[in-house]
């Protein structure tokens, strides 16, 4: 299987003319990056190995710079998932075919926007002291501390839930006083579920391009407001990953 040719497809793009974005290096050899189209849709493809491609650092990498470089080149650029590939060139026109419905509603949408990203992540320190200054709070630990272990049990609980609801509030006031100040120069913005126990916001911007120098500025100073306190983890940008509300990951056809 390995031997047989495939078409691997990197994203869509919307666009009338047949373009070549030059060519990759992936597993020691050079592949051309060029398009495949349907109407003014046109996925962006290589010709690789017909087999299952694992998602790998370099592998990811490889995919993920593929977009980046049409990022730059495009001003309509729809992700797709890592690893898919097709037996012809038919096949991916076919696929094309069957998701330009969905296309054609989402070019306009995200048409010279960028996706950025934004975490925001509590510094140990500063959350120790916020939490210490929550006199409720303090004397459950007391409680706690004061008691046997079998005895506790039930008021670790409630100090368990109490600092939770405490880290909470702290959540929401970075939701209105960090995300909610960079929604208002975004197109649409998401919060995303936070990764790990620190983190106070992960937040994701749908932003015009000629307006990321003023978003990037208004990241700066909100960083330097909060910089005692939080660390923030600032990317992209990206295509637009939050804000495609179609299933784009495909299964080859049959």
């Amino acid at each position: 299987m390995e031997n047989e040719k495939g078409i691997y497809i990197f994203c869509a793009i919307q666009t009338n003319e047949e373009h070549d974005f030059g060519v990759i290096d992936f597993e020691g050899e050079t592949r051309e990056v060029f398009t495949i189209h349907y109407d003014d849709a046109a996925m962006v493809a290589a010709e690789m190995p017909m087999k299952i491609y694992h998602p790998s650092k370099e592998n990811l990498m490889m995919h993920q710079n593929v977009i980046s470089d049409i990022m730059q080149k495009m001003d309509t650029v729809v992700p797709i998932s890592f690893g898919n590939v097709f037996h012809s060139k038919e096949d991916v026109v076919a696929l094309t075919k069957s998701l330009y419905p969905q296309l054609e509603t989402l070019f306009p949408k995200i048409k010279g926007k960028i996706e950025l990203g934004l975490k925001v992540v509590g510094k140990k320190d500063w959350l120790e002291k916020e939490i210490a200054k929550d006199s409720k709070v303090a004397k459950q630990k007391e409680t706690v501390q004061s008691k046997s272990e079998s005895a506790g049990y039930f008021d670790r609980i409630q100090l368990g839930e109490m600092a939770t609801k405490f880290f909470q509030s702290l959540q929401k006031e970075a939701e209105t006083e960090i995300h909610e100040k960079l929604t208002a120069l975004a197109v649409a913005s998401e919060v995303n579920e936070p990764i790990g126990e620190k983190m106070l916001l992960n937040g994701a911007y749908l932003v015009e391009k000629d307006m990321e120098e003023k978003f990037d500025e208004k990241v700066n100073e909100l960083h330097e407001k909060w910089k005692d306190k939080v660390d923030f983890k600032y990317t992209g940008p990206w295509p637009a990953y939050n804000f495609i509300n179609i299933k784009l990951k495909v299964e080859e056809p049959s």
